[in-house]
């Protein structure tokens, strides 16, 4: 798995670069290159590429194979307001403070942190499977917050508090569009 900055250009190019069969994107864009697509969102390749598998696959059904996705808890995507002027800058301290946190093995929301990525803003990943993302808005004046939380609703909304309270301390930060 490669991560990648958000956005459907840069998954798109990414794929292509890869030589990777897919590329995914959060906002529910997907690529599917060769042999499968041209590299290109496609609902109707898709729709047609399922059918042959299953088709080819009559021991198993759809929705057994749904059944079987883990179940995750998703926030929203959340946007507090945070200058274009400043908002980079912004990230880059946030991304100090986890970097420091995970040097120093402080525990982020009760857990240790697992992982940072840096690729796009920070995500940070914690030892039992959740997670929270904040990045720059590349198209508003905002920063993005995302949790996940393989555990439960609850623990997801309590990785959001954690991220709220760094958020929080920066005094450049906003308002949220919405909140959990």
């Amino acid at each position: 798995m490669i991560y990648w900055k958000t956005g459907h250009s840069y998954i798109k190019k990414k794929t292509f670069e890869n030589n990777a069969i897919a590329g995914f994107e959060r906002s529910g864009h997907y690529f599917f290159n060769k042999p499968i697509g041209r590299g290109y969102d496609d609902g109707i390749l898709s729709a047609i590429e399922l059918c042959k598998l299953m088709d080819t696959e009559k021991t198993i059904k759809l929705s057994e194979l749904y059944d079987e996705l883990p179940i995750t808890y998703c926030s929203p995507t959340m946007s507090p307001q945070c200058s274009d002027h400043i908002k980079y800058e912004i990230v880059k301290k946030i991304t100090s403070v986890f970097e420091n946190m995970e040097k120093n093995e402080e525990k982020f929301s009760g857990q240790m942190i697992s992982s940072l990525i840096t690729i796009n803003g920070v995500r940070v990943s914690l030892g039992d499977g959740s997670w929270g993302l904040i990045r720059a808005s590349s198209n508003s004046p905002n920063l993005v917050v995302v949790c996940e939380s393989p555990v439960s609703k609850e623990r997801m909304e309590e990785v959001f508090i954690s991220l709220d309270k760094i958020l929080k301390s920066f005094p450049e930060v906003g308002e949220y569009d919405q909140r959990i």
